[in-house]
């Protein structure tokens, strides 16, 4: 996909949540009305939050690097408290953790969209 592409329609997600509750709809209205593709669905929209707003706050470090970066004389121990910033990192192993909790729910999603029909 173009960057252009991509660009666009990811933004949309990070700013809008009513976006992540139409394409879990979507999903849905090709499910069977069931408790357990409910469940399924429900976790999918928490992942897709989650890993939205974890995003959210590895991209938030990033900037505030770059702002910091971009004073005329940062300080030393500035730069220190940036480098040492373990929340980022928190964040990036909690990431790769919901990730993987939405690559397993899309297989499941994906398993029931073809038993189903």
């Amino acid at each position: 996909m173009p960057a252009t592409q991509t660009a666009r329609s990811a933004q949309p997600l990070t700013r809008s949540v009513d976006a992540i509750r139409e394409s879990v709809e979507r999903l849905e209205e090709r499910l069977l009305r069931r408790e357990d593709n409910a469940v399924l669905l429900d976790f999918l929209e928490d992942d897709l939050r989650e890993g939205l707003d974890t995003i959210a706050d590895v991209e938030a470090h990033f900037t505030d690097v770059l702002d910091l970066l971009r004073n005329e004389e940062p300080s030393p121990i500035a730069l220190m408290d940036a480098a040492e910033d373990f929340r980022v990192l928190n964040r990036l192993e909690y990431l790769m953790v919901v990730v993987a909790q939405l690559r397993r729910r899309l297989s499941q999603a994906a398993g029931k969209l073809r038993e189903e029909g």
